[in-house]
């Protein structure tokens, strides 16, 4: 390629791939922060505790995990949820880290499989599949993905102690928001993007129930409606003044500003393949392989997550070089986001963020860093690819 066309080629990747996304990216990141620091997500961290009691607490846990980690970046729930791990900890007589990777695995699940996570939303966007389909497909494949990783395999790394305490959470709120007021300000994207996909298909278009529903139920507008919502019953209507709501809002926007650039790359990358022809030559390398495009997808980014240890980055990056094999196989777009973010979370090691900080709150060597959350995160991977393959039939049926 010559230097203008390359130039071209990365500007376009880079345009195309934020132009769809970025207010998402950003919605989510202002959402995210409101809930956590407004107190809701501690209240349906302590009601799912008082609801479920001791003996189910793990199951809390898990649900606490899953619900949190909708709307909250993986690092930003890991932190928030952290103090109340230690503490299930210490009043059940628990080791933390018997608590710890079921919370670990919810989150870890939400941020490689579901949208509005910026991995998910774009790999949605590069496979042009349905934001709607991938959540549900993806709700259900997580569901098997957290049990095993999570609260079964935590049984085999119980006895794992850890050398310190907790670090004590930012999130000290003088009167936290009700239970239905967090919950639902928490889910409410996750709810219309839901009732969008669900209804949609049964309805005439052009009809007004149609029109409303189709605007509600597109991501960016789901998003916009869910920070506006959460602005009021979390900011607002709490005594915070409008500047105190968009200093939080600022705050976050600068949170993920690395996590857009990331992804502003990976689409950059991805053109440049596409257009100097190298993504159709590895593709022909993988046509005469009875692999399914699925497992290719899998494979493709977890070797990269291997290699690099960033989830977004492995997504990205082995989306660019499977793109036209999956264009040519007529893989359904949504299993294959799926797929690719099952591979993104395969056993993350010393070369991933998200093992350090792991490591660190719980005070582990690496080795027991690897036989907990590198071991949790590999279920997670392998059962996420085994459930994108059972939908597949199940599809094809």
């Amino acid at each position: 390629m010559s230097a203008e066309n390359l130039i071209f080629s990365i500007q376009k990747g880079f345009g195309d791939t934020l132009g769809s996304l970025t207010f998402i990216v950003v919605f989510g990141a202002m959402l995210g922060k409101i809930v956590g620091e407004s107190g809701a997500a501690l209240q349906i961290s302590n009601s799912l505790n008082r609801l479920f009691g001791p003996k189910n607490i793990i199951w809390a846990v898990v649900l606490t995990g899953f619900i949190i980690g909708i709307p909250l970046f993986y690092t930003a729930g890991f932190v928030l949820l952290i103090p109340l791990v230690f503490t299930i900890a210490a009043v059940g007589n628990f080791s933390p880290v018997y608590v710890g990777i079921p919370m670990a695995a919810a989150l870890s699940v939400t941020h490689g499989f579901l949208p509005p996570h910026p991995g998910p939303v774009a790999l949605a966007s590069i496979f042009k599949a349905d934001l709607g389909l991938t959540l549900i497909y993806g709700s259900i494949i997580a569901i098997p993905a957290i049990v095993l990783a999570g609260p079964l395999y935590g049984q085999f790394v119980k006895n794992i102690k850890c050398a310190g305490g907790p670090v004590k959470s930012s999130v000290h709120p003088l009167e936290l928001p009700s239970f239905k007021t967090s919950l639902f300000t928490a889910i409410f994207p996750v709810l219309l993007i839901s009732i969008g996909a669900c209804l949609l298909p049964f309805l005439t278009k052009d009809t007004i129930v149609y029109n409303l529903i189709s605007f509600w139920g597109n991501p960016f507008i789901a998003m916009l409606l869910a920070v506006i919502a959460a602005t009021y019953y979390l900011g607002i209507s709490k005594g915070k003044s409008v500047k105190e709501v968009m200093d939080l809002y600022n705050t976050s926007i600068t949170e993920v500003s690395l996590i857009l650039l990331i992804i502003g790359a990976g689409g950059a990358f991805k053109q440049v393949l596409i257009d100097s022809k190298s993504a159709e030559y590895l593709a022909e390398i993988f046509r005469g392989s009875t692999l399914s495009p699925l497992v290719l997808a899998w494979t493709m980014a977890a070797i990269i997550r291997l290699a690099l240890g960033s989830a977004t980055v492995a997504a990205l990056t082995s989306a660019g070089i499977i793109l036209p094999l999956i264009q040519s196989a007529h893989v359904s777009p949504e299993l294959t986001v799926l797929s690719i973010g099952a591979g993104s979370l395969m056993f993350s090691h010393v070369n991933d963020a998200g093992f350090w900080i792991f490591k660190e709150y719980f005070n582990l060597s690496i080795m027991e860093t690897i036989r907990s959350w590198s071991v949790m995160e590999t279920i997670v991977s392998v059962t996420g690819l085994a459930g994108v393959l059972l939908l597949e039939l199940v599809l094809a049926s």
